[in-house]
């Protein structure tokens, strides 16, 4: 199958090489924790968050298992399904927004468990627009012939940096890790494009104001609880669904393609709702679009890639189909990649 490119920098993707994901993998924490749990925290209902949200269950790290040990166990996954060893991995690239610590970067920490030595590693924050930034900065390294092998993981500990008294925050968040390994394969196209965005003119939307330089930790920062997660849902979920449908329709028009042509897509897993409002903008038919959400919550920058992931696992998709991926998060951020599998 060939795709007529109508974006000048789409076209140039197939000057340098093309890039392929040929291996995925996730891995989410055993510690299951139901809504009926969260009964026992907060005001609030299985039904009230199942209906609001979608979600019926995430998973929560343990409190020695943090988002590196997360990442590690995804890459291992991945790594096996593309028959790659730690020796071969050239670049990897962690997209987080709660890395083991604020330095050094989580990849690093990850690139010494899995033993890949004296390889380049770095983090990158997008919030859940994570997994997609990171596939398209690793598609560069391979286009260029950089590099042959990145290993490009998102992962979160979001339990971490959530208030657990709050209600609306608490219920929607869960943690996870998804990877991908990136390679040049002969005769397929990989990934045809990837739409990228930001707004920081909304960045108050959704953020976590404690920890860094502005407002560093201190007695008062805590006690004012700014080192969790805050966010406001309504104007949230209002960007979330235009920036969403915008960089899912840019991606698709690059590729001269309509949605119909779309095996699976795969949205940002943050709320149902979401989902359902982008599926039905987008023309997506239930059939086309995979969701896990119910099972593991907004898990953030792996949030895709688990879903990913999960739907190869599961047979939704196949060598030689196209796939959309559309994501949202804090930044604000969005991005968008059609990818033929």
């Amino acid at each position: 199958m060939s795709f007529k490119f109508t974006n000048p920098r789409a076209q140039y993707q197939f000057v340098g090489r093309s890039c392929s994901i040929t291996g995925v993998g996730s891995y989410v924490p055993e510690r299951v924790v139901t809504n009926a749990d969260l009964e026992k925290l907060v005001d609030t209902t299985d039904e009230w968050i199942t209906t609001r949200t979608g979600i019926k269950e995430r998973r929560v790290a343990a409190a020695d298992e943090f988002t590196s040990d997360l990442a590690v166990k995804a890459a291992e996954r991945a790594m096996k399904m593309a028959g790659v060893t730690a020796d071969q991995i050239q670049l990897i690239i962690v997209a987080t927004i709660t890395p083991d610590m604020p330095f050094p970067s989580t990849a690093c920490l990850v690139q010494k468990k899995l033993g890949a030595r004296n390889v380049p590693s770095f983090d990158l924050e997008a919030a859940c627009s994570g997994f997609i930034y990171g596939l398209e900065i690793g598609q560069q390294f391979i286009m260029s012939r950089t590099y042959d092998t990145v290993l490009v993981i998102g992962a979160e500990k979001i339990s971490a940096i959530v208030d657990w008294t709050d209600r609306n925050t608490c219920v929607l968040f869960g943690d996870g890790a998804g990877a991908a390994i990136l390679q040049h394969k002969e005769n397929a196209q990989g990934l045809l494009t990837v739409v990228m965005g930001a707004d920081g003119q909304k960045a108050e939307l959704l953020s976590m104001p404690g920890g860094g330089s502005r407002c560093p930790a201190t007695v008062d920062t805590v006690a004012a609880k700014m080192h969790f997660l805050r966010m406001d849902g309504k104007e949230t979920f209002k960007n979330a669904v235009q920036a969403m449908c915008s960089a899912a329709n840019e991606a698709l028009r690059r590729c001269a393609i309509d949605i119909t042509k779309i095996k699976c897509v795969i949205p940002h897993q943050a709320n149902r709702r979401i989902i359902d409002a982008v599926s039905d903008r987008l023309g997506a038919t239930p059939e086309q679009v995979f969701i896990n959400l119910d099972k593991y919550g907004n898990t953030s920058a792996a949030s895709v890639a688990i879903a990913l992931d999960e739907a190869v696992a599961s047979g939704r998709i196949q060598r030689g189909d196209l796939i959309l991926l559309v994501v949202f998060g804090a930044g604000l951020t969005w991005g968008a990649s059609v990818i033929q599998w």
